[in-house]
């Protein structure tokens, strides 16, 4: 669930506003009055979206958008005489008076986009398999060629397409060719 910290300077704003969230799914961090205390709990995160008025206490919404990190994006909510001089094309803006189902269709693009961009960074990633599994690899590989007179690539093949028709990783289909092969 994407982290949202709402940050207002004046507290019943920010209160009201989570309540609103919370009472229809969004997972809230956090409810601030100031810049600082936006700052002091995206420490704990690694991502998430800041729903932000305009001005707070100590900053305006530029000066704190400067400070986050990437992995954050912000929901800017101020009148439209504010929002004409924003000119930061990654700042979303809603315009006062905001109707509760404009904010929560608008954040919740915002979550949709922000859990597809993590999906397909932890995708990218690099698997690495462990020494273990490895080893299962390897001993299922050598047994298919030993008994069915295999070659090492299609022994690895018959492996990684047994994994893709029962929706399992390599290691556990070498381990059902050990199992269904007496290997255990």
């Amino acid at each position: 669930m994407t982290n949202i910290i709402i940050v207002f300077p004046k507290q019943e704003d920010g209160r009201n506003i989570r309540n609103i969230l919370v009472k229809n799914g969004f997972s809230v961090s956090g409810v601030c009055t100031s810049g600082a205390q936006v700052l002091q709990c995206i420490e704990e995160l690694e991502e998430g979206i800041i729903l932000s008025g305009y001005r707070y206490s100590d900053m305006i919404y530029a000066e704190l958008h400067e400070l986050l990190p990437a992995s954050f994006q912000m929901l800017l909510v101020a009148s439209p005489r504010y929002l004409g001089e924003v000119n930061m094309k990654d700042i979303v803006c809603v315009a006062v008076p905001i109707k509760s189902h404009e904010l929560l269709a608008t954040l919740g693009m915002m979550v949709e986009a922000a859990e597809r961009k993590k999906y397909r960074r932890r995708k990218r990633a690099v698997k690495t398999r462990s020494e273990q599994d490895q080893l299962i690899i390897r001993r299922a590989k050598a047994l298919l060629m030993e008994r069915n007179h295999m070659t090492e690539e299609e022994a690895h093949r018959y492996i990684q397409k047994c994994s893709m028709d029962s929706g399992t990783n390599m290691a556990e289909s070498a381990q059902m060719v050990l199992s269904l092969l007496g290997e255990v």
